[in-house]
């Protein structure tokens, strides 16, 4: 039989299948391991998914199998999932554990929503706190200060600098503010995501929320159960420690683990251990607490390295829970802070001026 001719996958197809990357390796575990062959699976996915960006990539994939490739080529070509899960599955494949490896892929990829859901959760309140002082801080800014700025200019009395400030602003404002304002609010949430989110300059924002003490204990939290959890799976599914830890940089979300993880991979390569490797990376402790590194050395040492690793990162995914319910309470002198400046500068340009006034009628 004349084999299928192989289709080209359009960068447009993987953007609309990566919505539905998770449901396709979740699904594909189940049905391997309840016994159906890899075709038969790939078929029975391929009548439950909706997008067609999907739908063309399961083709392909039935496609290259039908041909002789493996399940790992084939998945690797749709450049769908990441390294490690490739990795994973190649693994499986060799050693005739595709099905369980499968499910460790798919409890791993829950596991990682779940971690970032909680960062979400968490960081809802404050950047929520801190738009909404924004937007009050540009109404007061947009029609309250010119109004304000009418008036005092009329007083006859020595305006302090603040009010002084106050007047300009809203003199400026008044004329300008149809033009000033939307630019301000573009910069604004421009900044927002060059700061935050854009790839190439994230790790600034990054930088900031590692110095405030309540969401770097987070982000700690975090990474340390991904790390524990991840690494460990890993290697009990047969993956090499080098690989295993590249696949881990790789994945991981903020800069300072991702070069930590880095750097023990390179360190186990050359033949050191993770704990040697860690305990001569710089400023280990502000990324890994001591105890965690005895943790692992004693793995290393008695053979059960994949379940201490575990064993951390359940450990650290309670403490995640805890953290996160109290983060608001932790944050909230800071935001109040800085909501209080606001208010607090607001409050002696308006009070200044009326209090001198007074003093003049007197």
């Amino acid at each position: 039989m004349t084999p299928k001719k192989q289709k080209s996958i359009s960068f447009l197809s993987r953007l609309s299948a990566k919505q539905e990357r998770d449901y396709f390796i979740e699904n594909l575990s189940m049905l391997t391991e309840s016994g159906m062959d890899v075709l038969a699976s790939l078929q029975a996915i391929k009548e439950d998914v909706r997008s067609s960006g999907m739908k063309m990539i399961i083709d392909t994939m039935i496609i290259d199998i039908e041909s002789g490739s493996t399940l790992w080529r084939a998945l690797e070509r749709t450049k769908l999932a990441q390294d490690q899960v490739i990795a994973l599955v190649r693994v499986g494949e060799e050693s005739g554990r595709l099905s369980e490896n499968l499910s460790v892929v798919a409890l791993q990829q829950e596991k990682d929503r779940a971690f970032k859901s909680k960062i979400r959760s968490a960081m809802m309140y404050p950047v929520l706190v801190l738009i909404i002082t924004f937007v009050i801080a540009v109404g007061i800014a947009w029609f309250i200060l010119p109004r304000l700025s009418q008036v005092f200019s009329q007083l006859s009395v020595d305006l302090p600098l603040v009010t002084r400030i106050l007047i300009a602003v809203g003199e400026y404002l008044r004329e300008n503010g149809k033009f000033v304002i939307p630019i301000i609010i573009v910069v604004f949430f421009s900044t927002l995501y060059f700061v935050f989110v854009y790839k190439k300059t994230k790790k600034i924002g990054q930088e900031i929320l590692f110095a405030i003490p309540p969401i770097r204990k987070l982000v700690r939290q975090i990474e340390l159960a991904r790390f524990g959890y991840i690494l460990g799976t890993l290697i009990s599914a047969g993956l090499p420690i080098v690989n295993a830890l590249e696949s881990l940089s790789r994945s991981a979300s903020f800069r300072r683990y991702k070069d930590l993880y880095s750097y023990v991979g390179k360190k186990v390569d050359e033949g050191f251990s993770i704990s040697d490797s860690l305990k001569s990376y710089k400023s280990i402790s502000i990324l890994i607490p001591t105890p965690v590194q005895h943790l692992i050395a004693s793995g290393e040492q008695s053979g059960t390295l994949s379940k201490t690793l575990q064993k951390i990162g359940r450990n650290y995914e309670v403490k995640i829970d805890d953290t996160t319910k109290n983060l608001s309470t932790l944050l909230e002198p800071i935001l109040l802070v800085i909501v209080w400046l606001g208010v607090v500068g607001v409050a002696v340009a308006v009070i200044l001026p009326v209090y001198s006034l007074i003093q003049g009628v007197n």
